[in-house]
């Protein structure tokens, strides 16, 4: 009997690694001898970091940044265990913890830190390197990154351009010439299932504005300035990004990479997969949990219970994917026509929040051990 436990992180209690080992813990308790795999997952979010460095055997590495308001800060990324790939939250050091309700402000928010990151490791020597973009507090177009790497951004006085997405307008023309020549030969995959374009209704300053604090004239302001920004990028580079699927993500950060790196975007529950080599080792498999924080109909667009259910039904369509999550919400009964076979709730009755953080690992193997208990009844 071979069990596979590929789970998400459980945010605000358990990394992807410990959801598997507490898997693991429970279904081990009533199949003593059974072979089990534990490959933790993630989606690009929040979490990819950690996952693929555990599931590949890597390696954390701190660095000093700049966060999104300038202040000094040390973020983490890591190298795979292949010593070839490095895989960074952009998060880590451009992110929407960093600020709060007095201080966040997209028209000042830079994703220089962000480029910091990457610098560091392409001093590492690295031929890939894999970015997740989400929970950003910028809207700066990817700007601050591209400063990061080299890129002069220039205005009419052939000075730098005040950081941020407010700085935008002053750009009169663009200089690649100190832009760090290794960025040309790494790849780049953003990691990234957002699909919008980077101005307009559906751009990242109408859509993503609000949540890091834009006001409906901050929204006009940065629309315009990525607007304005795309255009000098059409004309000294011509490169039309404007509209480009994904250019929108993470304030813009997407436009920037496509344009100033060797990038390519790509679902990001599909790089994890394919890293830790899901498909290679869940062959064999008779039973696979996965699970996250909580589920519901939103969980079919790319999210990572669903990746692990089509990626084992490609390989064998017989395999039952089982789903362990906190918290059930709607529409969860669409999951079961695209993949996921069953899904239980680790919570044990009412419990407040706090509580169920604290306890969240016995939680998981207790219901991990019933699903288990269940299997073998019906196998008998």
């Amino acid at each position: 009997m071979k069990f596979v436990f590929a789970p998400d992180s459980y945010k605000g209690s358990l990394t992807a690694k410990q959801a598997a080992e507490a898997m693991k813990q429970g279904v081990s308790r009533v199949f003593t001898d059974a072979e089990f795999e534990l490959i933790p997952m993630a989606d690009g979010g929040e979490g990819t970091v950690q996952s693929l460095v555990d599931a590949t055997a890597g390696h954390l590495i701190d660095t000093e940044v700049i966060d999104p308001l300038g202040q000094p800060a040390v973020a983490q990324y890591g190298i795979l265990g292949d010593q070839k790939t490095a895989v960074i939250e952009m998060a880590a050091a451009s992110g929407i913890q960093f600020v709060n309700e007095q201080t966040h402000n997209p028209l000042i928010a830079t994703t220089y830190g962000t480029g910091q990151l990457i610098e560091d490791a392409l001093n590492q020597g690295v031929e890939t390197i894999i970015i997740g973009i989400g929970g950003s507090a910028t809207n700066d177009g990817g700007a601050g990154m591209a400063e990061a790497l080299g890129v002069k951004l220039l205005d009419t006085n052939n000075q730098m351009i005040t950081r941020g997405g407010g700085g935008l307008a002053q750009l009169d023309h663009i200089d690649l010439n100190q832009l760090d020549p290794r960025i040309t030969t790494t790849k780049i995959i953003i990691a990234s299932d957002v699909t919008n374009p980077l101005v307009g209704p559906k751009g990242a300053s109408a859509v993503f504005g609000p949540q890091k604090g834009a006001t409906p004239a901050m929204v006009q302001t940065l629309d315009a300035n990525l607007k304005h920004y795309a255009e000098v990028i059409n004309r000294d580079l011509n490169i039309d990004v404007a509209n480009q699927a994904g250019a929108g993500a993470a304030g813009g950060l997407g436009a920037g990479l496509l344009v100033f790196t060797n990038s390519e975007m790509q679902s990001g529950v599909d790089i994890v997969l394919r890293e830790t080599e899901f498909k290679q080792r869940v062959k064999d498999a008779d039973f696979v949990f996965t699970g996250e924080g909580g589920i519901d109909f939103q969980t079919q667009y790319g999210k990572t219970p669903m990746g692990v259910a089509q990626a084992t039904k490609a390989v064998d369509a017989h395999v039952p994917v089982i789903a362990l999550v906190g918290q059930i919400g709607e529409g969860v009964d669409v999951l079961y026509d695209l993949g996921i076979d069953a899904i239980f709730s680790t919570v044990p009755g009412l419990i407040d929040l706090p509580t169920a953080i604290k306890t969240a690992s016995i939680n998981l193997a207790q219901t991990a051990e019933n699903t288990a208990r269940l299997i073998k009844q019906t196998i008998k």
